[in-house]
């Protein structure tokens, strides 16, 4: 009850200086059945907390706003609200080229007015919490900005994208109809009017941007959902194989906790090993993963997965047998 009634005084006191009627400290003690000290320090603390831009004017005795667009943050907010704008700021601080996180932090200006008073000072959260990513590809600001801008528009979006595989650099005319935040990168699903069907697009390989001015209509999210979600990693499709893992007993101890898919299933092993099964839509990102843990872990099936595993670990004997030679 008592932060209501302080915001409640903050609110009429804005809507007075809104009104043009210059109020001070005084009128508001007198509207409250507040001291005059008390007064004047909800008014510091209007400037300094909520960044209000208040002038006092000696010929009316009282305030005015220097910005008549100022508005005063209309939520009330809780710790762990604060704590996950944060973390937000955090996570995806690198990945636009900082827009996101200049935006978050205006944001969090106006919205961190009652860290002092839940005892969660500003640079305490940020020293307390952190969140990394590695071997990711980000994105240039203005870069993420158009695509943005093209998206909640419903507008058609052009550029130039380079292939990875390829290297080739290609025009595109897109449907941009969602944005993933993927491991750090940005990647743009679309309906891509050359190829009539549905692609994902690095943000990281897009070059020269612009927003069209045809706009379209969205297609149903059951058009491209498939794109989304369903099977392991970046690489989506509309079918999906189960792909069984086997890992050694010394490796699962860390598999057990670890979480690759929502609907993965672990089978314990007599001799402390575990399998993992899981749905993939495509092997290339699966590959690298499993990979990843060397003699730890077996391909179980399917088949046409653990033989292109086998084909490159024999490939890369290769290369050290002649290093060796």
């Amino acid at each position: 009850m008592g932060e209501q009634l302080t915001m409640e005084r903050f609110y009429w006191f804005h809507a007075q200086v809104r009104a043009g009627n210059y109020p001070n400290a005084t009128s508001l003690a007198r509207q409250f059945e507040l001291s005059t000290r008390t007064a004047r320090r909800s008014i510091e603390f209007m400037r300094d907390r909520f960044h209000a831009p208040l002038e006092y004017d000696a010929s009316r005795k009282g305030f005015y706003y220097t910005d008549q667009s100022f508005e005063l943050p209309h939520l009330l907010v809780s710790q762990e609200e604060l704590l996950a704008v944060l973390l937000a700021q955090n996570l995806l601080s690198h990945s636009a080229g900082g827009i996101i996180s200049d935006a978050i932090s205006s944001f969090g200006q106006k919205l961190f007015t009652r860290l002092g008073d839940l005892g969660l000072p500003e640079t305490r959260m940020k020293e307390a919490f952190s969140a990394t990513w590695n071997g990711f590809a980000p994105t240039q600001a203005n870069i993420f900005r158009t695509a943005v801008d093209a998206l909640l528009q419903k507008r058609l979006l052009n550029f130039i994208y380079t292939s990875p595989r390829t290297g080739l650099a290609v025009k595109r005319l897109v449907e941009p109809h969602h944005l993933q935040h993927y491991n750090g990168s940005w990647v743009l699903i679309a309906f891509c009017r050359a190829k009539l069907g549905w692609r994902k697009f690095y943000l990281s390989r897009m070059t020269d941007p612009a927003v069209a001015r045809e706009s379209f209509v969205s297609r149903h999210k059951k058009e491209w959902q498939h794109e989304l979600e369903g099977a392991y990693g970046i690489f989506q499709g509309k079918e999906k194989i189960p792909v069984t893992l086997l890992f050694t007993p010394f490796r699962a101890r860390w598999i057990r906790e670890q979480v690759w898919h929502p609907e993965q299933k672990m089978t314990e092993q007599p001799d402390g090993s575990i399998e993992m099964t899981f749905p993939v839509a495509d092997f290339r990102e699966v590959k690298l993963k499993i990979l990843q843990f060397g003699a730890d872990v077996e391909v179980v099936g399917p088949e046409d997965l653990r033989q292109e595993i086998a084909e490159e670990i024999s490939r890369m004997a290769e290369i050290y047998v002649l290093a060796q030679g």
